[in-house]
């Protein structure tokens, strides 16, 4: 592989280190450091990466989308299927996961029918869904958890502030999809679909519920970074080659970049100051900043208004890349498959989440 074309497929990481170090002139380099980092969220994306590996390498994802274009017998009613399994695993297990297990199944669905036009929609689409799929239950999303334990809301409370923006997530979502994707019908060109190893699949669903149970912390993480690869170097060792480290990597400078950004006196003062002034638009402004889960940390400190800060970071995983993070593991799947469309991607990306942001806000502003 050229240096250039190294260049292009790691931009993203390379866009995140810069962005690190820069800040790293600001806050010197300390053994606070380690304190940036979500260890269960490196893990879990490690393991769900392996595992995802794994099946594709069996033939997995390739049969599943078979199926479904059996079923759903056009690209709208597929793709809206596809979207709506991410938004309800999003809810199950959390946004990022849900887009490491969908995205591989949204792609061969489209591969499998020639219909790679609708690439880019349809990840922009899951991603969507994804960052706004957790946002009607504590354990949905990480700041969701953090400010339910922080501000001991209660469970009917939560419910209650979030099911607004939840409803009109899944409305703005459906919308898109009927208004954009024609109803043409599916028709699979790529049938040539190896059989699949059956015992082998059953074992790497195990696993993948495996990494799912840490997610939800019922088995502690290391434990994760033993067993998986422990069983992978038995099963399927290529699979541990195809991780996407340039992912674990990028993740690892955004977690620098937004503890660094949260730590600068300037820009915590200047950020507390205004979310006491309109919690409800600060709170979203900072999520495009620093994402969303480092911003419900940073601004639970300046604000009682838990209402508005929660439906806040919850709605600003929507619109820039960096609002969730989880948004740069489509990125980087869209571009391991179009590398010289990413451009057009992440204009679409703009367009669309932005325009969802702006409807949820406006909505939510007249509410709170």
């Amino acid at each position: 592989m050229s240096w250039r074309r190294w260049i292009r497929n790691n931009i993203v990481m390379l866009v995140a280190f810069l962005a690190a170090a820069i800040t790293c002139f600001f806050v010197p380099v300390s053994k606070d450091y380690i304190t940036y980092f979500d260890f269960k969220t490196l893990t879990c994306l490690f393991c769900t990466l392996a595992v995802v590996c794994a099946l594709k390498n069996i033939f997995f994802f390739q049969t599943v989308a078979k199926k479904i274009v059996c079923v759903f017998k056009s690209t709208r009613t597929a793709i809206l299927a596809l979207i709506y399994i991410t938004f309800i695993g999003s809810m199950l297990i959390a946004n990022d996961m849900a887009l490491l297990t969908f995205l591989p199944l949204g792609y061969f669905v489209l591969d499998s029918t020639d219909n790679k036009k609708l690439l880019s929609f349809t990840f922009v689409m899951q991603t969507v869904a994804a960052n706004l799929g957790g946002m009607l239950t504590p354990f949905g999303n990480p700041q969701n958890l953090y400010l339910y334990s922080y501000f001991s809301i209660p469970n009917l409370t939560f419910v209650k502030i979030m099911a607004l923006p939840f409803v009109i997530s899944v409305v703005l979502i459906t919308l898109c999809c009927l208004f954009f994707v024609k109803k043409e019908p599916l028709v699979l060109h790529k049938s040539d679909i190896a059989p699949m190893n059956k015992k082998r699949m059953v074992i790497y669903l195990i696993l993948f519920a495996f990494s799912i149970a840490i997610v939800f912390r019922t088995i502690p993480y290391y434990y994760g970074l033993i067993i998986i690869p422990a069983a992978l170097l038995l099963l399927d060792r290529k699979a541990l080659k195809m991780v996407d480290y340039p992912l674990l990597l990028t993740f690892c400078a955004f977690f620098i970049f937004s503890g660094n950004l949260a730590n600068i006196p300037a820009v915590s003062h200047f950020l507390g100051g205004l979310v006491q002034k309109h919690t409800l638009l600060f709170g979203v402004l900072s999520c495009q900043v620093i994402s969303n889960v480092p911003s419900a940390i940073l601004l639970s400190k300046f604000t009682e208004n838990y209402a508005s800060l929660l439906v806040a970071v919850n709605i600003g995983g929507a619109g820039t890349l960096i609002a969730s993070l989880a948004s740069l593991i489509t990125l980087k799947e869209y571009t391991r498959h179009e590398p010289k469309r990413v451009g057009s991607y992440i204009w679409l990306y703009s367009v669309c989440n932005f325009s969802i942001l702006l409807i949820l806000f406006v909505v939510m502003a007249f509410v709170l």
